[in-house]
């Protein structure tokens, strides 16, 4: 009986891993079939013959390879400069003692998060408009970056708080300030937590559609959720191809989560048991 307990849901998590697998496993089978009838004659099944074309000439012909690397270059300076300006403030709001400065600050981070970014479109585009940088890729970092700092701010904070504080107090009797403390001691503690971010802020980077459809016009400048739609409207009768393209915007996000999962895990559930 015991052993029933276990084994059930387990069986529900893989009957849950199979549904979300199924449609990935559609359209990579379909990604190396060679036409729409070969599709159309085993949907879900293996194909017969691998055809890797459809690959090459999404890639070359369709500009995927540009769109690609726009978002790729975006989505990682983008996170990379959230985490270090929010690493920052989360460290000064945790562990230099503000006394209720500090409180304040962290308040009126918790009310960025209740803003929907939709609401915000108008007010960035007047903003990027005057900063003079519509249709460059920094109309897009600079709100990615802005967008990704509350939350980022409130999941390293929490990390932060659960570092002992006798770490921090050797360290500064041996001579360390604010600066290197930081750098040298509080970073190299917050990895897990810094990945887990990471994660969190590339993915809702590389999937961002809106402000990347209406801040880039040049088409060598967009990013691959903005390609992918012209993409769609270009091969919408080849399915192959389509498939493909799908399969280049998937295989980064899982990558990441494929070499990180340890990082990733161990950062969600830092901080939730002491002692």
């Amino acid at each position: 009986m015991r052993a029933l307990k276990k084994t059930i849901p387990h069986l529900f998590l893989m009957a849950y891993l199979l549904v979300i697998l199924y449609p990935f496993l559609f359209v990579l089978f379909s990604s190396v079939k060679s036409n729409n009838q070969a599709i159309a004659a085993n949907p879900f099944g293996p194909p017969g013959s691998i055809i890797f074309d459809n690959y090459v000439n999404a890639w070359v012909n369709a500009k995927i390879s540009t769109y690609f690397f726009n978002s790729l270059y975006i989505g990682v300076l983008s996170a990379c400069l959230s985490i270090l300006l929010a690493a920052m403030l989360a460290f000064a709001v945790t562990r230099m003692r503000y006394g209720r400065i500090s409180m304040v600050i962290f308040q009126l981070i918790l009310l960025g998060m209740l803003i929907p970014n939709n609401s915000l479109l108008l007010p960035i585009y007047g903003m990027m408009r005057r900063l003079d940088v519509l249709d460059t890729h920094l109309a897009l970092i600079l709100p990615y970056v802005a967008n990704a700092i509350p939350l980022s701010v409130i999941i390293l904070a929490a990390f932060m708080r659960s570092i002992p504080g006798e770490i921090e107090e050797a360290a500064v009797m041996d001579g360390l300030g604010s600066a290197r403390l930081f750098a040298r001691i509080i970073v190299p503690l917050t990895v897990p937590a810094i990945v887990t971010v990471f994660i969190v802020n590339f993915l809702g980077n590389w999937n961002e559609f809106l402000l990347a459809n209406y801040f880039l016009s040049s088409d060598e400048l967009r990013t691959l959720p903005v390609g992918m739609v012209g993409f769609r409207d270009a091969y919408n009768t080849n399915y192959a191809q389509m498939s493909a393209g799908i399969v280049f915007s998937v295989l980064p996000v899982m990558i990441i989560y494929a070499v990180l999962q340890e990082k990733i895990i161990e950062g969600v559930t830092a901080g939730s048991v002491k002692g």
